[in-house]
């Protein structure tokens, strides 16, 4: 059997430079869960097919299972842990609770972390499948938020609480200009 090559990269997580020596062959999510001890991102099916594992990668949405870990030396990553601020939850992951956005919670930080880079996509007008007409605003009703949360799984069928969340995350971001 060969033994494993390390390479010494650099992440920043959740605003925190590390440096780290880590196998060549190591998922960005795995880094992140076993060197950095950060569990929140879960892995699900390691194959990038259920979004349990979204993280934000240089401000975009992407599944930790499938991202090398060498291939990022030096990007930004935000997991579920890094989504509230001076202890405040942000306003998605209050969302979430009010309209009871999760079951098990197993898919909630991938879910969390995903709705967060698509709402900044739907502000900068990046269009879906299910856009009508790439010329106009990006609205975010419930058709637009199932197609653009479409990567991510819940097998408990919360979709109708993360939907919901979703949508008044958006209303209140709309509302607040940010």
């Amino acid at each position: 059997m060969d033994m494993p090559i390390y390479a010494e990269i650099t992440l920043v997580v959740n605003g925190t430079g590390h440096r780290l020596s880590v196998d060549t062959r190591a998922s960005l999510l795995d880094v992140l869960r076993e060197d950095l001890g950060l569990t929140g991102s879960k892995k699900g099916c390691d194959h990038g097919q259920c979004g349990a594992c979204t993280v934000l990668l240089d401000g975009r949405r992407a599944n930790g299972c499938l991202a090398l870990a060498v291939a990022h030396d030096g990007a930004e990553v935000v997991t579920v842990e890094g989504l509230a601020k001076d202890g405040r939850l942000s306003p998605l992951q209050e969302a979430f609770i009010e309209h009871d956005a999760f079951q098990c919670g197993y898919c909630t930080p991938g879910q969390l972390c995903s709705a967060t880079g698509m709402l900044d996509e739907a502000e900068q007008g990046w269009p879906s499948a299910v856009t009508g007409d790439l010329g106009a605003d990006t609205v975010l009703d419930d058709e637009e938020i199932r197609e653009r949360m479409s990567g991510n799984l819940c097998r408990c069928g919360a979709y109708a609480g993360i939907v919901a969340a979703v949508r008044q995350a958006a209303q209140r971001r709309e509302a607040a200009g940010t």
